[in-house]
């Protein structure tokens, strides 16, 4: 009998069906703690590395069984509202278990090697058929390089595709074990200006900017990864720059990087709720989507700072029109109708 692996993760979610993290349909695996604390953050849960509770407000019936059963006295109830005191919860458990609505949840949960691939590989016909795969996110998967090093080389033993979603901020012997068995990297180059980088994300930039040109080295020489994609979050009054997009546009250019892909992923205000349920606010809750005329602008400013005048260089996600109607750049349609497709441009 094989004996067991028994590296083990923390993970937040496996997401099936994903078109978003890559070529074809794929299953995505987030996992827990990133490097990074970005205004943004389109995940807050996946932020820290620990479990957390979190409260869905549209489930809860006000029984308050979770605030009896609570042995650390964590929970209250005010003013139709589960208030969870986090500097005491342990994420037990126990108060989810008790809950007959589902109003509580556990965000994470440790899982081994053996259980992802046991779990991805019932998604294998779908990689076939679409020249999919599974791609590591997070949260900052680097985080957890041993786990995610043995994951995508378990993946590649199968014959799948593999992807790692990365920020960049991590030591660059994390990417030396985990580059080999990766057949895509997604990039993230975020904001030129270090200072603004530290304001909006926590963090400078220049250990971003630097591992990337180590990582493009280690690409000529092992040739792998085999595709590089880089993408910049359109973020408003943050990273909607001409300035931020030229710089980046200089940089690749100056370093002669040559992605096979730069998207700049548009702005979506989807995940204010993810925030409250986790008992906070998301400065960002009442912007709009951007205009897709601008977005527009900023892909040719990217296409002319990179030396990239292409498909290579473009906007996805949706934006508004001057009609005030919803304009979204995607993949074409993949055999899967109740998918929502985005990523590759569209047919000029």
């Amino acid at each position: 009998m094989a004996e067991k692996n028994t590296i083990n993760a923390h993970l937040l979610e496996i997401q099936r069906m994903s078109t978003e993290d890559g070529p074809g349909i794929r299953t995505t695996i987030f996992l827990k703690g990133c490097t990074l604390h970005c205004s943004w953050c389109h995940n807050p849960e996946s932020i820290s590395p620990k479990p957390q509770l979190q409260w869905l407000q549209t489930n809860c019936m006000g029984c308050q069984l979770c605030v009896a059963a609570c042995p650390n006295n964590t929970l209250s109830y005010v003013d139709n509202q589960i208030i969870i005191d986090r500097d005491i919860c342990e994420a037990c458990g126990i108060c989810v278990e008790e809950c007959p609505t589902g109003a509580l949840e556990i965000m994470g949960q440790a899982i081994s090697v053996d259980e992802v691939v046991q779990e991805v590989l019932k998604d294998k016909a779908y990689f076939e058929k679409s020249n999919g795969g599974i791609t590591v996110s997070g949260g900052e998967p680097t985080m957890q390089a041993d786990f995610v090093a043995e994951f995508l080389k378990r993946m590649k033993e199968n014959g799948i595709h593999t992807a790692l979603d990365t920020c960049g901020m991590i030591p660059p012997f994390a990417y030396e074990k985990i580059l080999p068995y990766t057949d895509l990297l997604l990039y993230d180059l975020k904001e030129i200006d270090s200072v603004k980088h530290r304001k909006f994300t926590g963090n400078p930039n220049e250990k971003i900017f630097n591992n990337l040109l180590t990582i493009s080295e280690w690409m000529k020489i092992h040739g792998k990864p085999g595709e590089l994609w880089i993408r910049t979050p359109i973020i408003p009054d943050a990273t909607d720059t001409e300035e931020n997009i030229a710089g980046i546009g200089k940089f690749i250019a100056e370093n002669n990087l040559q992605p096979n892909r730069w998207e700049l992923c548009a702005f979506n205000n989807l995940c204010n709720d993810k925030y409250l349920r986790l008992g906070t606010r998301w400065i960002f809750e009442k912007y709009d989507l951007l205009e897709e005329e601008k977005l527009n602008h900023l892909t040719e400013v990217a296409k002319k700072s990179c030396g990239i005048n292409d498909k290579r260089v473009l906007w996805t996600g949706s934006a508004k029109t001057k009609e005030t109607k919803i304009s979204k750049r995607g993949n074409e349609p993949q055999p899967v109708n109740y998918c929502r497709i985005t990523g590759l441009p569209e047919e000029e």
